[in-house]
């Protein structure tokens, strides 16, 4: 039985509906990504899954004593109190008396107005007890634990990836059936994304989820729903299917469109010479024409793609920047804190490096360091010739909030100069998919999409051959990042790229500055999964050693090790186990090869077959391994 189901459900504000008579059902187990172009719908269909919303038309049901639950993008503002307090909230009113216990037990540790205090501890534990707050104390432990989280740390001197952390552990506790998460990787550093994954494989119930994160998506998704146009549609397998299923879609609507197009307009043109004689034949003609505009005005074409392009600058010179030795430490009040220690590099004309790290490891730093924003404490840096900069800020401060879209761009004026040539500012923007009536808007009003779009739209005005990006993927939709990629794959300047997306690291970088704790910056060739190849696989913290153990110990002497009887027969059976294994593996292929299997199939097989592959790969790598051995001791 589904967990959740949506019966032709319609809603709109005017205009074209938001949803137009959707289906829609998720079972237990069932890990849905949610995609679309930003603007498509896809927060309002989750505040419908939510009960937040009510639809027009159709239907929302939901399983007897289903909970449903929501992760937000965004940070309340109002979050505050312990970590404790904070995700016990996500029980309601017990939640409010367990954060009221566990603040009463902090305050008698500091010894306090204890027989105040000890009265109403004692009356809060009375009501716990009737209320069977104890085993739910026991469930928000556990969660804190899950999520790595101090109970006792304040929730106000946390950064932001911390408290997304916090709000998912709010979400946690109340043990929700389904699962919706909103975006939840923005603003998460690449440790706690794949922690986040973690989590989210161990979940026992449904999720569905939103997230422009396609590393994230290729990981955990067991089947894509796709809002165009008003319409849902749905994809078992992976991926890669998806977009493969997706273009010969769009491919076949193109053609479809055209082949209408064609005949109403040789329709039109009939209609024009004039009806020669009022015979049923024609007017049966007339009514199938008028049916043509009828349907023509209807269609809901898609929005146009976004049309990045850059302003030409002069070629800088071979050497870019040049990095000897450098330092820099910030001081607190346990003293100096070093975050880049004797760091030293060489970045050329046409580089594009990536730099990865936790947050709060001093990435935005190095930029400012390498920019000549900050003086090192220690060595030197020194920048090439006819350098023009262009930094893309993750906190957007470039965007005036309270001036509109197109002054923000143009400021003020109505045409900017682009490429050498004057252009309407509605016209430029429109590349970035702005529509008219939405360059005049305040950039208050904007979502976090749009934002970064009208942030790419005011970079790309001024020529440069640097180009500097600071998280430019938060909120971008799949398709806007697709085309970010090519434009930064076919620049010919030096790119210096900050970000936490796995999959647009590895498309774009040519080498990675690693931040790697202690003031230490590792430099790899490549982007994310390459690092992944090359980083040292067991980082040893330097500690001081003792004089036993700076001694170097004599080895003892290996006798050389036999097969046993039972190895012997281990060895002998090997080879048909690993060739039965290949057997499936082959069978299993071909099964998910063929189209049929994903017309019928709900994603229960196609996610079933994805998991036994897994599965065999591991089996198959260890016969191997263990096959290796053996035959090495039978020599």
């Amino acid at each position: 039985m589904a967990t959740l189901r949506l019966r032709n459900v319609t809603l709109g504000y005017g205009g074209n509906p938001v949803l137009d008579g959707i289906d829609f059902e998720i079972e237990e187990g069932e890990r849905v990504a949610l995609v679309g172009r930003n603007g498509e719908g896809k927060s309002t269909l989750m505040r419908l899954m939510l009960g937040d919303l009510v639809p027009d038309e159709g239907e929302v049901v939901r399983a007897p004593d289903s909970r449903v639950a929501l992760l937000n993008q965004q940070v309340p503002h109002d979050l505050q109190g312990s970590i404790f307090d904070a995700v016990a909230e996500g029980l309601g009113n017990v939640g409010d008396l367990l954060a009221e216990y566990h603040q009463i037990s902090l305050q008698l540790a500091s010894g306090r107005d204890q027989e105040t205090l000890l009265q109403r501890l004692e009356e809060v534990q009375h009501v716990l007890e009737r209320q069977g707050g104890w085993h739910l104390k026991t469930r928000v432990e556990s969660v804190l634990s899950r999520l790595a989280l101090d109970p006792d740390a304040d929730v106000t001197t946390l950064s932001g990836g911390l408290k997304r952390r916090v709000l998912l552990g709010q979400t946690l506790v109340a043990e929700p059936h389904v699962l919706l998460l909103d975006e939840p990787t923005n603003h998460l550093d690449i440790p706690a994304i794949e922690g986040l994954e973690n989590v989210v494989l161990g979940f026992r119930g449904a999720i569905c989820f939103v997230t422009h994160d396609r590393a994230f998506l290729k990981r955990l998704a067991t089947r894509i729903i796709e809002l165009d146009r008003g319409q849902l549609r749905s994809y078992p397998g992976d991926y890669a299917l998806y977009l493969r299923r997706k273009s010969e879609e769009l491919d076949a609507e193109e053609t479809q469109n055209a082949v209408f197009d064609k005949k109403l307009a040789q329709e039109e043109a009939w209609i024009r010479q004039g009806i020669k004689a009022r015979r049923t034949r024609n007017e049966g003609r007339v009514r199938a024409l008028i049916k043509m505009r009828e349907e023509h005005r209807a269609r809901r074409g898609r929005t146009g793609q976004a049309k990045l392009r850059l302003e030409d600058a002069e070629r800088s010179g071979k050497r870019v920047i040049e990095a000897t030795a450098v330092s820099f430490s910030y001081t607190d009040d346990d003293g100096k804190k070093p975050i880049i220690r004797e760091f030293s590099t060489n970045i050329l004309r046409g580089d594009k490096v990536g730099i990865i790290g936790p947050n709060g490891s001093g990435k935005t730093t190095l930029l400012r360091l390498l920019l000549g924003d900050l003086k090192s404490h220690t060595g030197r840096i020194h920048h090439g010739t006819r350098l023009e900069v262009a930094y893309f800020d993750q906190h957007r401060a470039a965007l005036d909030e309270n001036r509109s879209v197109g002054d923000n761009v143009a400021d003020g004026a109505d045409k900017i100069v682009f490429q050498g040539k004057p252009r309407h500012v509605i016209s430029y923007l429109q590349s970035f998919l702005f529509p008219p009536a939405r360059v005049r808007s305040p950039v208050a009003s904007l979502s976090g999409g749009e934002r970064n779009r009208l942030l790419l739209a005011r970079l790309f005005t001024k020529p440069f051959n640097v180009l500097v990006m600071d998280e430019p993927t938060n909120d971008l939709d799949a398709e806007t990042l697709d085309l970010l990629e090519e434009l930064l794959y076919d620049f010919k300047g030096t790119l210096l790229l900050v970000s936490h997306d796995r999959d647009f690291l590895d498309n774009v970088v040519t080498s990675t500055l690693v931040l790697e704790g202690d003031g230490r910056i590792g430099e790899y060739a490549g982007g994310y999964s390459d690092w992944l190849l090359q980083r040292p696989q067991d980082p040893v913290k330097p500690q001081a050693k003792s004089r036993q153990e700076e001694k170097p110990r004599a080895k003892p002497r290996e006798r050389p090790k036999k097969l046993s009887f039972k190895e012997k027969q281990e060895l002998a059976e090997l080879p048909a186990k690993i060739e039965a294994l290949e057997a499936e593996q082959e069978e299993l292929h071909g099964r998910m090869a063929d189209p049929e299997l994903y017309r019928q199939d709900d994603g229960q097989q196609v996610a079933a077959a994805k998991e036994r592959l897994t599965a065999l790969e591991t089996e198959l790598t260890a016969a191997y391994e263990r096959w290796e051995t053996l035959e090495a001791l039978a020599e």
